[in-house]
């Protein structure tokens, strides 16, 4: 399934990156919608920029620190041939975002090594939980890191119209991750029971000290037949797929981003495929901390 990609998660005691990879190339799509993102050539992927395909999206933790872990993705994919001919040398071209996890543990984020290691071990890698991106992922945090639950990395598989799809998904919400009819699953604790997150910052009329520590963020991959246009605008209703799974989501210390790579094997109607992401998207939400 998915052949024309590749996944791969390396992660320490205190921090991860997931890479998927694409050697051939796949066409890009992104959309971010958090208001305190870190990322890294976002945009090169809108629809009337130049470059169609890319090689690879990064997941990472460690801030914006994280986003180093590209270019030691970048280094393996230039030592194995594959990249944009841009004429004298090949350019790789890789793309990513960082979620905060730097108050997890001791203070570390993945660097140009641990980039490249994952790139270099990435195969069907299917684990969730806590490795690679959400090794040190946390939700709910309106009560500072104390009260917070493990968040993690998700990942769900399906086959829609004829294409396959996944959802790789690096949770590290402010809000809650919450079930279909609005159960929290995990998010703010106090004396071992769960806050509904949305409810108590009502109550409360006022927010304290929540800063940009959060970020949920993701990248589909299909073998569908996508145009540019259509991976960015299929990236932008994957989005639903967080509200669906995160309350509150979006927020202005959230960095919410999702990324598409379509490599363009299988035909399928675009538009039942942009009706059934939101539910796979909200479903590696869920598996993240499950």
């Amino acid at each position: 399934m998915l052949d024309k990609f590749r996944i791969g998660s390396v992660d320490n005691d205190n921090t991860g990156v997931t890479v998927i990879l694409a050697p051939e190339g796949a066409v890009g799509g992104v959309s971010v919608r958090g208001a305190s993102p870190a990322t890294r050539e976002t945009d090169l992927l809108k629809s009337e920029n130049t470059v169609e395909k890319i090689n690879a999206v990064v997941l990472s933790g460690g801030s914006a620190f994280g986003l180093e872990a590209a270019c030691g993705v970048m280094d393996y994919l230039y030592e194995n041939g594959s990249g944009y001919d841009a004429g004298g040398y090949t350019v790789p071209i890789v793309v990513g975002a960082s979620i905060y996890d730097l108050e997890k543990g001791a203070f570390d984020y993945p660097g140009k090594a641990m980039g490249y290691q994952a790139a270099k071990c990435a195969d069907k890698d299917m684990r969730c939980g806590r490795v690679g991106a959400g090794k040190s992922a946390t939700v709910g945090k309106i009560l500072g890191m104390k009260h917070a639950s493990p968040g993690g990395l998700g990942i769900a598989v399906s086959k829609v119209g004829g294409a396959e799809v996944a959802v790789i998904s690096a949770v590290n919400a402010l809000g809650d991750v919450v079930d279909d009819k609005g159960k929290v699953l995990a998010g703010t604790t106090l004396m071992g029971l769960n806050l509904n997150t949305e409810r108590t910052l009502k109550m409360k009329g006022k927010a304290d000290n929540l800063l940009g520590k959060n970020t949920t963020i993701s990248c589909i991959i299909t073998n569908a037949k996508f145009t540019k246009t259509q991976m960015n605008r299929l990236c932008d209703i994957a989005h639903d797929g967080y509200a669906r799974a995160i309350k509150p989501v979006h927020t202005m210390y959230d960095g919410d981003a999702v990324f598409g790579m379509a490599s363009g094997e299988a035909e399928t109607d675009f538009f039942i495929f942009s009706v059934a992401i939101p539910d796979l998207v909200a479903e590696a939400i869920r598996k993240a901390v499950k």
